[in-house]
């Protein structure tokens, strides 16, 4: 799928960070809300840790994605955008942890998901991006051999695995249009750990899901998730009659399970639970520099929202989940219908 933009916008060179100087007064006045709200989350925790722990948290953050050095950037949008992503870092597992999770022992880093999180005046939305989206990726310079490369088109999982979080931000924006603020990636050590520390997710399921690849052995009905076998649900799609997009949806329904148990009075106020939890989430977190844990609150709270009703959780219209191309078999976008979703993102209008 061609930018929405005019052709030539992303590619013209880098971008004065953000554009934020040209907000307006009602931009000015949402970011004062979160602030607001911000501040009362960042209460609850230092009643609840304490200063000490705020201060631990907050020197453990692995910031390591500069938003604001990266070239061909799309002009600030409306309301807040997070990239949210889903890797599959082995780093933080054993030998034996990589076997007894299905994980193999492949190098390197690849999406496991990409969600697109809004928040602003109109409510919050999360948008699943299927990681074999068939969009165009931008010129970029191949950080291990210093080779360039012309825009071309690919799947979405292939800007991540290229040229990291750097090319998936700038693959992104480029094809929807929406500026990212800011970009939290936590790969598979830190999902089970933070499964395992809220004591498990609840989760109801239509049927059995058993998938050989990934190891999970799920039976129908409803029961209560420890990390292994949450991580093996939400990576199998060999069972999904839509495949990856399938897939998109069973992590939609954990992620916002997982938000609604992390944010339960018995979690937040048992520090045998809710540090451990913040302990988990923070071991393979990734961060960009400009994301402070006020900013990690926040998101937290976008995703409770979504996860309680107060929000819209989505997958970007598809056209064609089979698509034939030269990389295998991709997701191929509904043209109409994501360049209004996108645009309504832009806007922070409630998508039609």
């Amino acid at each position: 799928m061609p930018s929405p933009a005019a052709p030539g916008r992303y590619d013209s060179g880098p971008h004065p960070r953000g554009g934020r100087g040209s907000r307006n007064p009602r931009r000015r006045a949402g970011r004062s809300r979160r602030f607001l709200r911000t501040a009362g989350v960042l209460s609850c925790v230092l009643l609840l840790g304490g200063a000490g722990t705020y201060v631990w948290a907050d020197t453990r953050l692995n910031q390591q994605v500069d938003l604001g050095a990266l070239g061909a950037r799309v002009p600030a949008t409306e309301g807040t955008n997070y990239l949210v992503v889903g890797s599959d870092s082995r780093e933080g597992l054993s030998e034996r942890d990589r076997k007894n999770l299905n994980t193999g022992s492949a190098q390197g880093r690849r999406t496991d998901s990409v969600i697109l999180l809004h928040t602003g005046a109109n409510g919050t939305t999360m948008l699943s991006l299927p990681r074999d989206s068939w969009v165009t990726l931008p010129p970029y310079v191949d950080p291990g051999t210093g080779r360039s490369y012309r825009a071309a088109p690919n799947k979405l999982n292939a800007a991540f695995s290229l040229g990291g979080p750097d090319l998936l931000v700038r693959t992104v924006e480029r094809n929807t249009g929406v500026h990212i603020d800011h970009y939290a990636e936590i790969g598979f050590a830190g999902f089970v750990g933070v499964v395992d520390a809220v004591g498990g997710v609840d989760l109801c399921l239509d049927k059995a899901v058993r998938d050989e690849d990934s190891g999970a052995d799920l039976p129908a009905g409803c029961q209560t998730l420890d990390g292994a076998e949450a991580l093996a649900f939400v990576r199998q799609r060999k069972q999904e009659a839509q495949g990856d997009l399938g897939r998109t949806r069973n992590q939609q329904k954990f992620l916002t399970a997982l938000a609604r148990k992390a944010a339960t009075p018995s979690t937040l106020a048992d520090p045998s639970r809710s540090f451990p939890t913040l302990r988990a989430g923070l071991d393979t977190l990734i961060v960009d520099e400009g994301t402070e844990l006020p900013d990690l609150m926040a998101l937290f709270e976008t995703m409770r929202k979504a996860a309680s009703g107060d929000g819209r959780r989505l997958n970007v219209p598809v056209a064609d989940p089979d698509l034939r191309t030269s990389k295998g078999s991709a997701v191929k976008w509904d043209d109409r219908r994501a360049r209004a979703l996108f645009a309504a993102l832009r806007e922070d209008r409630s998508p039609g």
